[in-house]
């Protein structure tokens, strides 16, 4: 069979997923769940929707979050489009901008799905690096590509802002510098702006929906997995201009989303106390970890995301991770060229963080 294979899928290596093992014996800190239960308001949703059976189809444009997530956000509902998660919604960009042997850049290091996206579509990724402040070089929005892509037209550029797997954040005032500059639409993918602190504790602040009404190259995505503690739903949305979803529109799939998940998602976003107090715990906890970590001698990035990075100057980051898994506890290892390794942790509860400092400090001592 492998000879009727796209040559582009052949080829390509392929994203792998963080460990999800089953036996839940394992504290998991490494693909940046929420480690507490997602709003009470979500059982009477499902029962609503159970009540009502599920022998029909769902409704296919997602109505009731786009309204109701519009009021969070003050958007108008028709500038929301709802996916399977966000990495749904980046598959929908991906598609509707980028076609074979065009080109789609990034930063680096940032989201390995970026690259793998755009090796199905049989174009090419061009990878722009973070500058030593965590700032994006004039490279990133120059008009014209560099080598080896030199001949390839730009068609679209992603950036995680916080980015992973560093938690970095760059301001909204830089954002919208950057995009007068950019030579083709931005997605700024903000699966953990929830996260985000800011002296002015504004939402303006520390998102860049705002961006989204004065530029019709912004487009936002988001996840309800981080923030919302609902990774197992798969949940995303992003918020474009009008005219930019009724594109998106004609390339996903009909029913892309299911009726529990929509139900639960317009529950979900609608219960911002129970965002507010989560969030609360979540950086409180960051801070735990950033501290507890810096004393075993850790270098860790100051953190916008609900996950830290990690370096030790002596002992290897991948010698930790297999240690720590030997003891049950899961951290992401990581390696990127040009950048080196590190350990990535999700924020846990206070008694998991515990443990991992604990441990650790057996590990590093």
């Amino acid at each position: 069979m492998e000879q009727f294979v796209r040559s582009e899928i052949a080829a390509m290596a392929g994203y792998i997923p963080g460990e999800q093992p089953q036996d839940g014996e394992y504290i998991k800190l490494n693909t940046n769940e929420n480690p507490y239960p997602a709003s009470d308001a979500i059982r009477a949703a499902v029962d609503a929707v159970l009540s009502r059976g599920l022998q029909k189809y769902p409704d296919a444009m997602g109505w009731a979050f786009r309204r109701q997530a519009g009021k969070v956000l003050g958007v108008p509902p028709e500038w929301i489009l709802c996916g399977n998660g966000s990495d749904d919604i980046l598959t929908i960009l991906t598609r509707t901008f980028v076609g074979p042997n065009e080109l789609l850049r990034l930063p680096t290091p940032s989201y390995i799905l970026y690259r793998s996206l755009a090796e199905l579509q049989g174009a090419a990724a061009e990878e722009v690096a973070f500058t030593s402040d965590w700032r994006l070089p004039p490279a990133f929005y120059a008009p014209r590509t560099a080598a080896p892509h030199a001949d390839r037209p730009v068609k679209l550029a992603f950036l995680p802002n916080p980015n992973s797997p560093t938690g970095t954040f760059v301001p909204v005032a830089e954002m919208a510098e950057l995009v007068e500059r950019m030579p083709c639409p931005l997605v700024i993918d903000e699966a953990y702006a929830d996260f985000v602190e800011s002296p002015a504790h504004t939402a303006t602040a520390t998102n860049c929906i705002g961006l989204v009404k004065h530029s019709e190259k912004v487009i936002v995505s988001r996840t309800l997995s981080k923030s919302y503690a609902l990774a197992g739903l798969r949940f995303g949305f992003c918020v474009a201009q009008p005219h930019v979803i009724e594109q998106l529109i004609k390339v996903k799939d009909s029913y892309n989303c299911d009726a529990l998940s929509i139900a639960i998602a317009t529950a979900a976003i609608g219960d911002q106390a129970w965002l507010v107090e989560n969030r609360r715990k979540i950086l409180a906890t960051r801070q735990k970890l950033t501290d507890g970590m810096r004393r075993l001698g850790f270098q860790v990035i100051d953190s916008q995301a609900n996950f830290t990075w990690n370096t030790h100057p002596t002992t290897s980051a991948k010698t930790l991770y297999e240690q720590l898994k030997a003891r049950k506890i899961l951290v992401r290892y990581m390696k990127y060229a040009g950048f080196g390794e590190g350990l990535r942790i999700s924020v846990g509860t206070d008694a998991q963080i515990e443990r991992l400092l604990d441990e650790m400090s057996k590990l590093v001592a």
